[in-house]
């Protein structure tokens, strides 16, 4: 998912907290109105290995336990938003129009579970 940029469990921990952030600002915006693409803008789903380069050159200066303490808040945050959607807000798709011919859930699962899944393994190989 990463690629050269996962290298040690900060790294892991601080992609998690950018993805989050990401979701968490992209549902804020479109919630308010503010019709906004998931994605910084510059970048389209064919650039996610650049744009993951670019976040991880934001948090350099960051260590582990500060990593640690930001990626348990961003999960927090999402966990409130996801618990504040019903399942067929969540799961139908094209219920808001801002998540295009997706479904909420869908992008929501992609900043969590699937990021989670992907780290887990990566987390296993510095063992």
């Amino acid at each position: 998912m990463c690629g050269l940029q996962d290298k040690n469990p900060r790294d892991l921990l601080m992609h998690l907290h950018q993805w989050h952030k990401m979701a968490i600002k992209w549902h804020q915006d479109n919630m308010s109105g503010k019709k906004k693409s998931f994605l910084p803008e510059g970048f389209n789903w064919k650039m996610t290995p650049e744009l993951n380069f670019e976040l991880w050159k934001e948090y350099q200066d960051i260590d582990l336990e500060k990593a640690k303490t930001l990626a348990k808040k961003s999960h927090k945050k999402l966990m409130k938003i996801i618990q504040a959607h019903s399942d067929k807000e969540l799961f139908t798709k094209k219920y808001y129009d801002w998540t295009g011919s997706s479904s909420l859930g869908s992008y929501l699962i992609s900043a969590t579970a699937s990021h989670y899944d992907w780290a887990s393994k990566r987390l296993k190989s510095f063992d």
